[in-house]
């Protein structure tokens, strides 16, 4: 076979994708020893971990993900210690803060005690099911992020957290607690999973990010989560490995030739680029996956910071737009159902005001996403400005530059982003329990030199780089010499 032009042929693993997974398995080969090469199609490395000046000059805003309590938490990052190739993160003063009306908002906070000082009746209940989990962190994000792992990892700890996190958050919320304000500070953590509230597990991804948020907080990175992707392939770069961009790969015969060939791609991708090499079963497994809602999403430059009625929500380095429990259960039911949220849950993000260099001097970025029906092509940017507004009325008239990305800006932006799901494929029961397929080896394909490293491999989506590091060690275990 005719080598691809310009590409190192020498190695003995492709990464197909420089995604915090695609990073970590390249780093994790390498540092067994392997010649590793890793292909990127954009211009720039990083998957979701991308920082531009998508507005002005001078305002550097996170494409995709900006807190990161996995990427603290997470067994590889925390192996890597990211901090000697210069990584720093800045805790912004709260990590969550979430209006319930017009100056009045309920608190996550990183000390436990000084959240359930201001939840009434349901402090002991969160101190025992959150606060709990925060105390036991590392057993958490060991047993969670390595959900395969033989022996298991932190087994009474994981047994405990999946016995309630099993639950669909409607379910829990109401068991668990009795103040609404509570319930909807809960709910609003359950919301990053994406899905009806109603569907099981939705409690655990709420339990997971809370108890993180106790336990390491939810930092950003300094410069942006660029930052990540560059102390990851520093890391890579020390032990011999390589990165590509700008190159975009359609077939197998578009990569040189390697023991092992690992793909941070989702499965509607490997199928179009290495579907011949695969039995007509896993093909058609592959071919079912679900891709789940699309996300809308808004940066926008500011004169200042945001003008919340509530001043406090100015040190919140996340911000939960949907007010009551009920709010914003009907909303994201409306999205999982294909339809338009008339009030959508509001994700917010205010990175500058934990880490000032992404703004110039005295002024802010921010950004903000909805979650929408997969391929909406319908804008969301007055539905979520008018949701800020509720909090924060004067919001507009600090507005300097706003850039909007749909879900098919998403994807042309990051390929993986399907329909604008950005979790690579639908995170509820079915697909996690089989993620893409039901294995012991979910990373292992049928071609013995095929491997998946992708969020659309255990443990699922977030930047923790763990589907990575699984998948290069089930390489190191099936190829070793």
């Amino acid at each position: 076979m005719t080598e691809p032009s310009g590409v190192t042929t020498d190695v003995d693993a492709v990464v197909v994708g420089s995604g915090p997974n695609g990073l970590v398995a390249a780093i994790t080969l390498a540092e067994a020893g392997w010649r590793v090469l890793v292909l990127e199609a954009a211009d720039q490395y990083g998957g979701g971990m991308r920082t531009e000046e998508l507005t002005l000059p001078g305002f550097w805003h996170d494409v995709c993900s900006t807190a990161h309590p996995l990427a603290v938490a997470s067994p590889a990052f925390r192996q890597l210690g990211l901090e000697r190739e210069g990584l720093q993160l800045a805790h912004p003063h709260v990590p969550l803060g979430h209006p319930l009306e017009p100056g009045r908002s309920v608190y996550l906070r990183h000390d436990v005690n000084e959240t359930i000082a201001q939840l009434g009746r349901d402090a002991q209940a969160w101190d025992r099911t959150v606060g709990a989990l925060g105390r036991r962190w590392q057993r958490l994000s060991d047993g969670v992020l390595e959900p395969l792992a033989i022996p298991p990892r932190s087994p009474l700890t994981t047994g405990a957290f999946g016995a309630v996190g099993i639950w669909p958050t409607t379910w829990f919320a109401r068991a668990a607690f009795r103040e609404d304000d509570t319930r909807a500070l809960f709910a609003g953590l359950a919301a990053h999973a994406t899905l009806d509230l109603s569907e099981a597990l939705t409690t655990a991804v709420g339990l997971l990010l809370g108890g993180l948020a106790h336990g390491v907080g939810w930092p950003v990175a300094v410069g942006g989560s660029k930052s990540i992707a560059d102390a990851l392939v520093r890391r890579l770069e020390s032990l011999g490995g390589e990165v590509r961009t700008g190159h975009h790969v359609t077939s197998m015969a578009d990569l040189p030739a390697a023991r092992a060939v690992l793909f941070d791609l989702t499965p509607r991708q490997v199928l179009r680029i290495a579907g011949e090499r695969f039995p007509a079963r896993y093909r058609r497994r592959l071919a079912a996956w679900r891709y789940g809602s699309g996300v809308f999403k808004v940066d926008w430059a500011l004169d200042g910071p945001v003008p919340w009625l509530d001043e406090e929500l100015a040190g919140a380095g996340t911000v939960h737009l949907g007010a009551s429990f009920d709010e914003m259960v009907v909303a994201e039911r409306e999205v999982t159902r294909g339809r338009i949220a008339e009030h959508p849950y509001v994700l917010l993000a205010q990175a500058s005001a934990a880490d000032p260099s992404r703004a110039p001097e005295g002024k802010h970025t921010l950004w903000a996403y909805c979650h929408v029906p997969h391929g909406s092509n319908v804008d969301m940017t007055d539905a979520i400005e008018r949701q800020i507004e509720r909090f924060a009325p004067a919001f507009r008239e600090r507005v300097l530059a706003r850039h909007v990305m749909g879900p098919a800006a998403l994807e042309a932006h990051n390929d993986n982003n399907i329909g604008g799901d950005i979790a690579g494929g639908v995170s509820d029961w079915r697909q996690m329990a089989a993620r893409p397929t039901l294995s012991l080896k979910p990373w292992a394909t049928p071609d013995p030199t095929i491997f998946l490293c992708s969020s659309s491999t255990p443990p699922g989506g977030g930047v923790h780089g763990m589907c990575g590091r699984n998948a290069a060690q089930v390489v190191l275990s099936q190829l070793r010499p």
